[in-house]
């Protein structure tokens, strides 16, 4: 039996999750805010009550495209409750080379967002089995990779490492934070090794790419999971089409670098719903566990 100092703490941790998923929920996640109530898909243009858009996850209750969700919303719907708690919370932006307005960018995003970066590092239970968590939100300079970023991505994989978890990384990034110039193309090298040493001691790793995954991000950490899950619809490869169109003269194919485009050409292992993700990394997880691999 639970004692109640445990069933206290766990509402605690519930909480404050919930409050944070909350914030996310009704703050700058949604794709374009009408007034409050309402809600417009990017993509195809038609409005529906924010409630419907909650109901459905945040994905277009009109067309099917994916809404982008903020961090503590998507962490909310994978954890066991009770059993969030969040990591590396000290870990903020630096300004290596006193790079113009950036503190002042920053400042003003944490405000708006309520991060001190872009990447929530936590641990937690799925379907009763340990993980750690990393989710990146491109809500906070598009996610894009600092050093703290690093370290936080880093740390979690270290913390995976030895509490012998599996490991999950949701990503949604531009690429390389061009504030912190050579410093933040470090982060490639540094979180690879990371994950290449969690892979040696025989431990899962899953990561998931959600829209979008480009730049630095793609070319590192985000595609060296043993299982790699694609959101639907979510923009996945290095330089954007435009780029790409722009330096090799041709127009590219219809749906050229989306995960399904991904999927057909074996870049990712699977395309998961956002209702199913849950269910889906429960199943994985659950599966190494009875192979006694933890």
């Amino acid at each position: 039996m639970q004692s109640p100092i445990k069933t206290l703490v766990d509402m605690v941790k519930d909480r404050d999750l919930k409050q944070k998923a909350l914030s996310d929920r009704v703050g700058s996640t949604a794709p374009i805010k009408i007034p409050s109530a309402f809600i417009a898909c990017k993509k195809c243009g038609r409005r529906a009550l924010r409630v419907r858009w909650e109901e459905h996850l945040f994905v277009c209750p009109h067309c099917g495209s994916y809404g982008p969700v903020g961090a503590y919303y998507r962490l909310e719907m994978l954890y066991d409750p009770g059993t969030f708690q969040e990591l590396d919370k000290d870990i903020v932006v630096r300004d290596p080379l006193d790079f113009p307005d950036y503190g002042e960018k920053v400042k003003e995003l944490e405000k708006k967002t309520g991060l001190k970066e872009a990447v929530v590092s936590s641990r937690g239970k799925i379907g009763g089995i340990p993980v750690v968590v990393l989710v990146m939100d491109n809500r906070f300079l598009m996610g894009s990779m600092s050093q703290a970023v690093g370290e936080k991505i880093t740390r979690g994989i270290e913390e995976a490492d030895r509490a012998h978890c599996p490991l999950i990384i949701f990503s949604a990034s531009g690429g390389a934070r061009m504030q912190e110039g050579i410093f933040s193309l470090m982060q490639m090298a540094k979180t690879s090794q990371a994950i290449g040493k969690h892979r040696e001691k025989g431990l899962l790793s899953i990561c998931v790419m959600t829209d979008p995954t480009t730049g630095g991000v793609s070319a590192s950490f985000a595609s060296l999971g043993d299982v790699i899950i694609g959101e639907k619809g979510a923009l996945i490869g290095f330089a954007g089409p435009r780029v790409i169109e722009q330096t090799i003269g041709e127009k590219l194919p219809e749906g050229f670098q989306s995960s399904e485009f991904q999927l057909e050409h074996g870049f990712v292992d699977a395309i998961v719903t956002r209702e199913e993700m849950k269910e889906t990394l429960g199943k994985i997880i659950g599966l190494h566990k009875k192979a006694k691999v933890y």
